[in-house]
């Protein structure tokens, strides 16, 4: 799960995160729609003035399948440049149960992972893929992932809510 996380992080504006963040303190705050998928959806939280826009996510395979490789691919564009320190909070839910909250160095988790996008990253469009393997125990269950992206400044950068379903299809298709 950490590395489906990194890979949203990365892509999205340090190159997937958990503060959540009251409707009060962000008093612009843009409705925007929820994208809808096979077996997960997202829906970016940020608002229209956060450093970085989140144009699309794809993932292959669509639905997500626990021990198979899942390729990420994101689109987005910074508005600032992004720099060493930028940071995410995810956390992992499944209900109401939190499974794992965690602080990922967004520039340090980018030169580990050896993406294309190493910081600093300068305004601009970019589109950014990364896979990873996901294990095959992931249990057949219903996830909520909430990621917080900020600047080094502690100013909020993106934000994004995905809930990804890994239950068993009720309805699989016949060959």
């Amino acid at each position: 799960m950490r590395l489906f996380v990194l890979a949203l992080g990365l892509s999205m504006a340090a190159g997937s995160l958990a503060l959540i963040v009251a409707e009060e303190q962000h008093p612009m705050k843009v409705d925007r729609p929820v994208h809808t998928m096979a077996g997960w959806s997202y829906e970016d939280c940020g608002l229209d003035t956060d450093p970085v826009q989140i144009k699309s996510i794809e993932v292959f395979p669509d639905p997500p399948k626990p021990g198979e490789d899942l390729t990420v691919r994101v689109k987005g564009t910074t508005k600032e440049t992004i720099v060493d320190g930028a940071y995410a909070e995810v956390v992992v839910k499944l209900g109401l149960i939190k499974l794992l909250r965690k602080t990922f160095d967004l520039c340090d988790e980018a030169r580990k992972s050896h993406t294309s996008l190493q910081c600093p990253v300068k305004p601009g469009e970019y589109t950014v893929e990364h896979t990873v393997a996901l294990p095959k125990e992931i249990p057949k269950a219903k996830f909520a992932v909430n990621v917080r992206g900020f600047m080094v400044t502690e100013e909020d950068m993106l934000c994004l809510n995905l809930k990804v379903d890994f239950m068993e299809n009720p309805f699989p298709h016949k060959l």
